[in-house]
């Protein structure tokens, strides 16, 4: 004779809600389903964020100088490219303050960066040569170099437009020995900085 089993009615009520619970919970990771962890960049990939200089022009008497500001900027640790890219194009939105001004031209865009051996190559879009007497034109290549140069201010700067070596400058044939250092700069223009 078979045995009969008998349930009590709680029973199958407790069991009948453990079924229900684990069927709404494989639903639910079905239709959500756990994340996968991302992986974790290590620390030289990572952006930190360091301050550095960006050069303004500011008029002291009949003279324009170059002036640096201290900026925070984010940069990755092992791309001084990246670094230098992000300090120009921080150079070309212009300045915050209405103390200094540019003598870039509005619209100049950095079409990119390199850091060789020989020096920092820098490559500007056409606009940075349009308008300006010399002093503007001393100014801008000024303040290109200084930025460029905030992280190693003995560094060589190779300035092209569109890829073509940068040898005179606007109408007023302002005439850009390549490369050329900070040092470079002060022998040849009566610009000053600070």
């Amino acid at each position: 004779m078979a045995a009969k089993v008998t349930r009590s009615r709680p029973a199958l009520i407790g069991l009948a809600v453990i079924g229900l619970a684990s069927a709404s919970t494989a639903a639910w990771l079905t239709l959500n389903p756990p994340r996968q962890a991302e992986p974790v960049p290590n620390a030289a990939e990572v952006a930190q964020q360091q301050e550095t200089q960006i050069f303004w022009v500011k008029n002291e008497g009949d003279t324009l100088i170059l002036v640096p500001a201290t900026v925070r900027i984010n940069t990755s640790a092992t791309r001084p490219e990246l670094f230098i890219r992000s300090r120009l194009e921080r150079l070309l939105a212009g300045p915050a303050n209405q103390d200094v001004t540019t003598s870039i031209p509005e619209n100049t865009r950095v079409n990119w960066v390199e850091v060789k051996a020989d020096g920092i190559h820098v490559d500007l879009s056409p606009e940075f040569t349009k308008g300006g007497g010399s002093a503007s034109m001393q100014a801008r290549l000024g303040q290109v170099l200084y930025t460029a140069t905030a992280s190693d201010p003995k560094a060589p700067v190779w300035i092209s437009i569109a890829g073509e070596p940068l040898r005179v400058l606007g109408g007023e044939g302002l005439e850009v020995t390549q490369p050329m250092t900070r040092q470079d700069f002060q022998t040849a223009f009566s610009l000053g900085a600070q």
